[in-house]
Order: C-alpha cells, then sequence, then structure tokens
C-alpha cells in the first residue's frame, strides 16, 4: 500500500513538472513575438500606452522563465538539508514574479505622469488596433490555458502567471478603446498609461497576497479538518478525539501533524497501531504525509 502510494505521488510530480514546463515554453515564445509586435508600434506611434503594454508582455515572458526554474528545482528530490523537498521555491517563483510586476508598474506610471505634465499626445495608427484586437484574444487564451493548469495541479506559480497573461489582454483591450478615442482628446494616452500601471499594481497585490500568506504559514482550513475526523471515524473502531491541526505545505508536498486522545489505560502497542493506520489512510486517500501524537484520554 506504501509503495502504492509513493509511486502516485512520484507520478503526480512528474506530471506537475511537465505541465509547467509546457505552459512556461508556450509563454515565452507567444510573448516575444508580441513584445515584438507591440514595441515596434508604439515606436512609430510614439505611445507611451504601447511601450508600457510592449514591456508588460516581455515580462510575462521573463516571469515565465522563473516559473520554469521554479518547476525544476520543485522537482529536485528532498536531501539532508532539504528532507521536505523544494516545493516552497514555487511560492518564492511567485513572489518574484509580483516583484517585477510592481517594478514595471511604477515605471510606466512616473513616465505616464511626466507625459500628462509635459501635454505628450500619441499619434495613433489604425492598423495598431488589428494587432491589439490579436493581442487580447492570444493573452486571455494563454491566461485561461495557465489559471486552469494552475488549478488542476494546484500551482500558485501557474495562477500568478495566469493573472500576470490577464492583466496584459485587459491593458491590450484598454489600449485597443485609447487608438479610437486618441484622435479626439490628447491625455488619453497619458491617462490609459496610469491606468495600466494601477492594474499592474492590482495583480501584483494579488499574486503577492497568496504566495506570502502562504510562506507565513496558514491554519488547516474546516474542510480539511472535517474529513480527517470522518477518516478517523470510518477506519478506527473506538471513539477518539483529533484536535491541535497544523498543516505545513512544501509545494505539492503536505505535512499534517494532529493530536489524538485514546484511553490511558490502552496498550502502547494498540495505541501506536492506530496511529499507523490513521496515517496510512491519510496518506492513500489524501496524498499528505501525517505524524499523530497520541495523548491519554482524561477520565470524569
Amino acid at each position: 500500500m506504501k509503495e502504492r502510494s509513493i509511486h502516485n505521488s512520484n507520478n503526480t510530480a512528474r506530471y506537475r513538472t511537465s505541465m509547467g514546463y509546457i505552459e512556461g515554453f508556450v509563454s515565452i515564445i507567444l510573448n516575444i513575438l508580441l513584445f515584438g509586435f507591440k514595441y515596434w508600434i508604439g515606436l512609430k506611434t510614439f505611445s507611451v500606452a504601447i511601450i508600457a503594454d510592449a514591456w508588460h508582455t516581455l515580462s510575462d515572458s521573463l516571469t515565465s522563465v522563473i516559473v520554469i526554474i521554479g518547476f525544476w528545482v520543485t522537482s529536485q528530490p528532498a536531501d539532508e538539508k532539504h528532507p521536505f523537498g523544494h516545493g516552497r521555491i514555487e511560492l518564492v517563483s511567485s513572489v518574484v514574479i509580483g516583484t517585477l510586476l510592481a517594478i514595471v508598474g511604477f515605471n510606466f506610471l512616473m513616465e505616464s505622469v511626466e507625459r500628462f505634465i509635459n501635454q505628450q499626445s500619441a499619434n495613433y495608427q489604425y492598423f495598431a488596433a488589428v494587432l491589439f484586437i490579436g493581442s487580447t484574444i492570444v493573452k486571455e487564451g494563454l491566461a485561461q490555458f495557465s489559471i486552469r493548469i494552475g488549478k488542476k495541479i494546484n500551482s500558485y506559480a501557474l495562477l500568478a502567471d495566469g493573472w500576470h497573461h490577464r492583466s496584459d489582454a485587459i491593458v491590450s483591450f484598454i489600449i485597443l478603446i485609447g487608438i479610437f478615442a486618441g484622435t479626439y482628446y490628447w491625455w488619453v494616452d497619458s491617462l490609459l498609461g496610469i491606468i495600466v500601471s494601477l492594474l499592474i499594481f492590482y495583480t501584483t497585490y494579488q499574486i503577492l497576497k497568496k504566495a506570502i500568506s502562504e510562506l507565513i504559514g496558514e491554519e488547516a482550513d474546516n474542510e480539511l479538518k472535517s474529513r480527517i475526523r470522518k477518516l478517523a471515524k470510518s477506519n478506527i473502531s473506538r471513539d477518539l478525539r483529533v484536535h491541535h491541526l497544523h498543516l505545513h505545505k512544501y509545494g505539492n508536498t503536505k505535512e499534517l501533524t494532529f493530536h489524538i486522545c485514546l484511553p490511558g489505560d490502552m496498550d502502547l502497542d494498540d495505541a501506536h497501531q492506530v496511529a499507523s493506520v490513521l496515517e496510512e489512510k491519510i496518506k492513500e486517500e489524501m496524498d499528505i504525509n501525517a505524524t499523530i501524537h497520541v495523548e491519554p484520554l482524561m477520565k470524569k
């Protein structure tokens, strides 16, 4: 039973890594192509919003490189110094992605404000509209692809990358509006640059909030607690109290510690057997490594 559980865990880890690589390489190729087209149009139209969006798109490629590196490090087996594996590197990758986004957002906010003060306008050309229609479709497609895979394999790094793609799709759509409105209002380009920057900041906040919370450590949710108690009730023939649950996440590896109360006069071998059966069931059905502390049940 233990061998089957280990085999399944290894297959899951390999599948997660391969899906992370696929998402990363597809993202890099498409984003580099989009960056080239957007930057060229930005130079031709003198648009800070389009150039900002071009660099935002290129930053998607850089974050996808970080995603690939993160999945590679995460896939490395546990060793003496890292007995729980390297899974938290994935969360570190998410923090790096968020930090890079914040830097990009700040730079373009400053540039947009400066252009507004100097009353600089962009010379939009309508052929740019075709590119940004295509960009919106491609980026939202990448976002759907990344977020669906991220949810399927429970990867915060892919979810962060997906939201990065989605922010770029929203930005492209906003610039598309600006292409038509910019003919009538000189300040449209500067305003759109500021809006783009604020959207980048919002995306950064969403990414960092979840990743940092996970790195700090979160309490086991009520659903997990309920499942553990149901497992205990259905697999152990005697009454026991489950409490003091602590869940530690290391990427796809989860370590759970908790206490159970058994009669104080119970034989030590029997108490050990109860704990071992429950640990094996949790590993088999939930793919969580459990360590159980046994306490004597206090008599009334």
